[in-house]
């Protein structure tokens, strides 16, 4: 239940400014009524928690057992849930390379949640990527991003496509990052074979996002730097990392950090439906993933195929692996990709008029304990005594 007002006392605050112990947090309604103030007997008592802005995910595929790309709404709330639990509060669902119509009605379905509010909006990844790249995608139901096709699924969005994954150097890849741009969605690099030239030419034209950033495209070599190097040097381009120790080495995500800094990395879970549950079979898409020990890969071939992370481990492995402040943490799990989303007003920072998302976490050992959406606890409020009744 949401209540009327709730007040939090004595946790670790990780606010836009920087970190402020035994702060205050007040909740009227959906909304962050205020920072600081006067502890209250009627406060709840967060001594030894850390506070933090719920986190954003750019990139995730399912979770839960579900997948976004099912077409099925029962199981995209599943996973918009599974995600929630982990700290989640905003999520744009991803689907995967599959024959155009059936894409389009998945993002029908899709739109309907975010117009319900349980979702933020629509990211396509597929089918208008590389063969030579296309990793966890059918490489038969691959095509060129021919505008008009592009057009159409972003059209199927109904207003709610934020952004789209594609190779630029396809035919008719340019022209559809300049469409893209030109409309208002995010044209985001992926999956792609380009080389640092054409890469350059991409984000001219209005690419501002490297999807997975080094995976799922060519390396960095010392005479072709490829796209990698393209997509880190430039200011306007936000990269996106999977922070899961599998699909990146840490002394990598490191050298993404040096380069380009906390303010253009977006830390993601490329996450499919077995996130949040245990080893097994699982669909993604109209393929099939085995899950064992942690790690996707397809049946078919072994590639790996998304991810289990959830955003609450990410953001562990960030200060506790990589050694970044809780503010870079922070700015990475939700201020960066809230602004990308164009919701950098409402959510992405503890501030006094945005939502009243909040991720509780333990101070010292950064495990989630609880998780606050638009002023109404999802998991974790009966971890927290009244600082006038102590338990």
């Amino acid at each position: 239940m949401t209540a009327d007002r709730t007040a939090l006392a004595g946790a670790r605050l990780v606010l836009p400014g920087g970190v402020i112990d035994a702060g205050r947090l007040s909740v009227e309604g959906t909304r962050i009524a205020s920072l600081g103030g006067e502890p209250e007997p009627s406060d709840l008592d967060l001594t030894g928690y850390t506070v933090v802005p719920g986190f954003v995910d750019l990139h995730v595929h399912g979770g839960g057992g579900a997948s976004y790309a099912s077409g099925i709404a029962e199981e995209a709330l599943t996973a918009a849930r599974t995600h929630l639990e982990h700290g989640t509060t905003t999520t744009m669902a991803s689907t995967v390379t599959g024959e155009i119509d059936e894409v389009c009605r998945q993002a029908a379905v899709l739109s309907e949640l975010v117009e319900d509010g349980v979702l933020a909006g629509i990211h396509f990844e597929g089918p208008f990527i590389s063969h030579n790249r296309c990793g966890a995608h059918r490489p038969d139901l691959l095509r060129d991003p021919d505008p008009a096709l592009v057009r159409k699924l972003a059209d199927a969005g109904r207003g709610h496509t934020k952004m789209f994954t594609l190779a630029p150097e396809l035919p008719g890849g340019l022209e559809s990052v300049r469409m893209l741009s030109d409309l208002g969605i995010i044209a985001a690099v992926g999956h792609t074979d380009s080389d640092y030239e054409v890469t350059l030419k991409a984000i001219d034209a209005g690419a501002t996002v490297a999807t997975h950033l080094f995976n799922a495209m060519p390396g960095i070599q010392h005479r072709a730097p490829g796209p990698i190097v393209a997509l880190l040097e430039d200011e306007r381009v936000t990269v996106e990392l999977v922070n899961d120790g599998i699909h990146l080495h840490p002394s990598v995500v490191e050298l993404a950090y040096g380069t380009a800094g906390a303010e253009r990395v977006a830390l993601i879970t490329d996450a499919m439906g077995a996130a949040g549950m245990g080893d097994g079979l699982y669909p993604l898409g109209p393929l099939q993933v085995r899950v064992e020990d942690g790690v996707a890969r397809l049946v078919e071939g072994g590639s790996i195929a998304g991810s289990t992370l959830t955003l609450d481990v990410a953001f562990r492995r960030a200060v506790t692996v990589l050694g970044l402040s809780l503010n870079q943490a922070v700015t990475s799990l939700s201020t960066v990709p809230a602004r990308l989303m164009g919701l950098g007003d409402t959510i992405g920072t503890l501030e006094a008029g945005k939502n009243a998302d909040l991720v509780v976490l333990d101070s010292d050992s950064h495990e989630l304990v609880a998780v606050m959406r638009r002023g109404e606890w999802i998991v974790g409020a009966d971890r927290f005594a009244r600082a006038g009744n102590p338990a």
